[in-house]
């Protein structure tokens, strides 16, 4: 309502009513959002981002013997909509929302809206989504903001690997995450997601793999058993000794070659199967690199046989090897002994990773060997696309791991 209309002499009060529930805080931003909803069905109507309605709603009285008549009802929103909200119920309502700055490239931000996992009003545990730009000043945009959520990998120019933890690697940022790092330096009392000391691990496969070495720890009680692949570290594919020390890790071809570091280059995903030694010399993958087996290589084996193919390479990001028409006696054998993926374990894991790392929002690919059934943990990503999973079971699950680092956050 703008300055100068009705004055508290010249509008009447509400008529008095009683209701004979209370309306707790969560019915009320049930009734926000249900009548937001309706109202924004109708393509000439925009859902309103605020009504004083709705803010005033909880201040009705409640008693138990005296339900209110419709007219009643109708008289006392017609005068409440003519009231400006107090400004306590403004700022209840407004504890409510939480802010989310979210910094990705804009293919990624283009997906996750098409998808609407970046929604503007809020979604059911009261989030806003807003892109932070670095063509803007930081300072102006982040002043609204509660969250700050990022895909720093997407702004990583260089990583120089450097020993064999966290705080010797070399990473080189875009200048605008840049100096989002140094804003935050001065303001710690942003909640973010992730930290982003917390990312590093993920940057460099070597590390990441010997942090998944510590997961046989986990056991649930099953015959199954979740574990890394096993792998080994090479700086050249020229080594002499290389079929030796492949079988002291007790390794054996067929083999996935990938380059150490994991992202922000751009070689980073840039990878081969390898079916016999024959392959190496000359292989166009950057070193250093790891050479990590792959479960269920003897279906690999075969295909390869079948095929005739030598070393296969490929960009993870744009294709994967496929066989088009796959032998019909592999197809059956392996459909037959195809085992169940353990939920229960695959779940234990990724608690274990969450409170090992220290991440929010990450995503690892399982793949479930024949005939020994273990799971094996081949990739791990930060902040993925979730693709693979249906957006009614990504995008909620999405919204309360930010809302509930949120609040653990603001707890403390």
């Amino acid at each position: 309502m703008k300055e100068g209309g009705l004055s508290p002499s010249s509008s009447a009060a509400p008529p008095p009513l009683s209701l004979s529930l209370t309306l707790s805080l969560s019915s009320l931003r049930l009734l926000f959002f249900s009548v937001q909803w309706q109202v924004g069905r109708r393509g000439d109507i925009q859902p309103p981002i605020l009504d004083p309605m709705y803010i005033m709603l909880p201040k009705i009285a409640a008693t138990a013997n005296s339900p209110p008549s419709a007219a009643a009802v109708a008289s006392h929103k017609a005068a409440v909509r003519h009231q400006p909200p107090s400004a306590a119920a403004a700022a209840q309502v407004d504890e409510m929302v939480v802010r989310v700055g979210y910094v990705v490239k804009p293919s990624r931000q283009a997906d996750f809206v098409k998808r609407g996992a970046f929604p503007e009003t809020p979604t059911e545990n009261g989030l806003t989504f807003v892109p932070v730009m670095f063509n803007r000043p930081l300072e102006f945009q982040l002043q609204g903001v509660d969250v700050i959520l990022h895909k720093a990998t997407d702004e990583i120019v260089a990583v120089e690997p450097s020993g064999s933890t966290c705080a010797a690697m070399r990473i080189t940022f875009s200048e605008g995450m840049n100096e989002l790092l140094s804003y935050l330096e001065g303001h710690p009392d942003y909640c973010v997601i992730d930290p982003i000391d917390k990312i590093y691990p993920l940057l460099d496969r070597q590390m990441m793999q010997q942090i998944l070495l510590e997961l046989e720890d986990i056991s649930t009680g099953t015959p199954s058993k979740i574990r890394a692949p096993r792998f080994l570290k090479v700086d050249t594919f020229d080594d002499p000794d290389l079929a030796e020390n492949l079988s002291d890790a007790k390794m054996c071809l067929p083999a996935i070659i990938k380059p150490q570091i994991a992202c922000g280059v751009s070689h980073a995903h840039s990878m081969a199967i390898v079916f016999e030694m024959e392959d190496f010399p000359g292989l166009p993958v950057p070193v250093p690199a790891i050479i990590q087996s792959t479960p269920n290589a003897s279906v690999l084996s075969q295909s390869s046989a079948n095929s005739g193919s030598r070393a296969i390479v490929f960009d993870s990001l744009k294709s994967l090897p496929t066989e088009e028409k796959p032998n019909a006696d592999i197809g059956s054998s392996a459909e037959s002994s195809k085992p169940m993926l353990d939920v229960e374990l695959v779940s234990s894991a990724a608690i274990w990773m969450k409170q090992r790392l220290g991440l929010t929002i990450f995503g690892f690919d399982v793949v479930v060997q024949l005939g020994t059934g273990d799971h094996v943990i081949v990739d791990v990503n930060y902040l993925p696309s979730f693709k693979e999973v249906p957006d009614g079971v990504a995008v909620p699950a999405f919204w309360k791991a930010i809302r509930s680092a949120y609040d653990s956050r603001k707890a403390k």
